[in-house]
């Protein structure tokens, strides 16, 4: 399989600030071919490439006043074998989070999929969350978690992602959200997802069912989106101008939403 993905971000910086940028592919195991340039004004400016507790890379940009671009593109060969989960895994993908709120969902959760064995519930979880929420671009503020979402009932990707994390975390199963590329997406942008952790190794949940969950390349894993946003800022307020992404793989397959399917 080869995935060719990139996302370009036009930005403007009312002052010294710090972008922390959360946009290049994890794929350690794999071939990996990319480049990463951040310009102001029309001056590259220096990188720097730090990795998070939760593995993912994040690259730390200083910007002063002006306009900034961001350019990143990749090309991904070959799938890598499913990550297992650890120890550590199974007790930090358990707790409650800023946006999972799986305590205050708990009673919900256990009156909805009493019963289910751990791979049922994948499947369970996720159909219920894709019934009853609506795809809805625009309809959720920032600042909106898994109950906001279930109270709403209308979302994009990272609310249908927080809702089925707070489920199986309420169920005893460890979840968290993952950043992705997404071939097949439509509209395309960055894609979020559920992971959860069965039989030793992480497992993908997608209630959107928006793209094949085989074809999806990882950005980052974490708690919630605080964990996994595609750009931080740290300093003078800076406008997104501009957001491309694209994701495309050399053959989508099909998605056979009953079989487990892990990002590789």
């Amino acid at each position: 399989m080869r995935r060719d993905c990139s996302a370009e971000l036009a930005l403007t910086a009312a002052g010294p600030a710090r972008l922390v940028l959360s946009v290049a592919a994890q794929a350690p195991t794999l071939a990996v071919t990319e480049t990463l340039e951040v310009t102001q004004d029309g001056r590259p400016l220096a990188v720097t490439e730090v990795a998070d507790p939760h593995g993912i890379r994040l690259h730390l940009v200083d910007v002063t006043e002006g306009a900034v671009r961001v350019s990143y593109r990749a090309r991904v060969d070959g799938r890598a074998e499913p990550l297992e989960v650890t120890p550590l895994d199974e007790v930090v993908y358990l707790r409650p989070s800023r946006y999972s709120e799986s305590d205050t969902l708990g009673p919900t959760a256990m009156r909805e999929f009493r019963g289910l064995t751990a791979t049922d519930l994948l499947f369970g979880v996720s159909s219920w969350v894709g019934d009853r929420l609506r795809y809805v671009p625009g309809s959720s503020a920032p600042t909106d978690g898994a109950v906001q979402t279930l109270l709403a009932g209308e979302g994009v990707c990272r609310d249908y992602a927080h809702l089925v994390v707070a489920f199986l975390r309420a169920l005893n199963v460890p979840a968290r959200l993952a950043s992705v590329y997404a071939p097949g997406l439509d509209p395309m942008d960055f894609h979020a997802v559920a992971e959860a952790a069965i039989d030793g190794r992480w497992c993908v949940v997608d209630a959107t069912t928006l793209a094949p969950r085989s074809s999806l390349l990882r950005i980052g894993s974490g708690r919630d989106a605080s964990d996994t946003a595609f750009l931080s800022v740290h300093g003078a307020v800076v406008t997104l101008d501009d957001l491309t992404v694209t994701a495309i793989v050399d053959e989508l397959p099909d998605d056979d939403l009953t079989q487990l399917v892990s990002l590789g």
